[in-house]
């Protein structure tokens, strides 16, 4: 009888014992993400963990990662170019193919995917589609729920979601210019110095033409 009355309430339906580590409910399932929203903290630091760090395992693969694609490899003229400017590189499709691939060891595809769809949806004329692609466009690459999110700062996500009321082929303009920018500052001298750029310098070029001669 002496005993102290508990103090939880049984009716509330709530546990005291919850452990410290949930995390409570986010804004995360709206369409049009809200930028000071938790959950993307924590996503964007989870993926700077780990971006631009290739593992050991990867850092081996770079070097024979163009030998299974279809795409044809750009000229020993080309390539050398490119250490002129990153400019050079996103010229041609071959430099852009190349560049993808090593974005890819990097797990940061996702930045050429983006930049290219944004080049591609410029030139819709269209108003239904363009509507249409936009929407695509942003749940693909700028909505947090999306795994291919880029990450662009609060200033450009607050222009796109304002575009977004009234799509237009260059609503993702100052998006693209953003992700262009990062890829020219981050990964482009990372790709300079890669094993993938040294093996395609030092790959001899056999002419299709040619073949190895056999004795008789």
């Amino acid at each position: 009888m002496g005993k102290r009355a508990e103090t939880r309430n049984e009716g509330d339906g709530t546990d005291p014992r919850a452990s410290p580590n949930q995390r409570p409910n986010t804004c995360c399932f709206c369409w049009c993400c809200c930028c000071s929203c938790s959950c993307l903290s924590a996503r964007k630091e989870e993926r700077e963990e780990t971006a631009g760090r290739p593992t050991e395992e990867t850092k081996m693969e770079t070097t024979d990662v163009l030998e299974e694609t279809s795409n044809p490899l750009p000229s020993l003229e080309e390539i050398t170019s490119w250490t002129q400017g990153f400019d050079k590189v996103m010229r041609t499709e071959a430099g852009r193919n190349v560049f993808r691939e090593f974005l890819r060891t990097e797990y940061s595809e996702e930045n050429m995917l983006f930049w290219l769809a944004c080049e591609d949806f410029k030139k819709e004329k269209n108003t239904k589609v363009v509507a249409e692609r936009a929407r695509t466009i942003y749940e693909d690459y700028i909505s947090i729920l999306s795994p291919r999110e880029v990450s662009l700062d609060s200033r450009v996500r607050e222009i796109v979601n304002r575009n977004l009321m009234n799509p237009c082929p260059l609503m993702f303009e100052d998006a693209q210019l953003q992700i262009y920018s990062l890829m020219h500052r981050d990964s482009f001298p990372r790709f300079l110095n890669s094993e993938m750029y040294k093996s395609l310098i030092e790959k001899p070029k056999t002419s299709p033409d040619t073949s190895p001669d056999v004795e008789s």
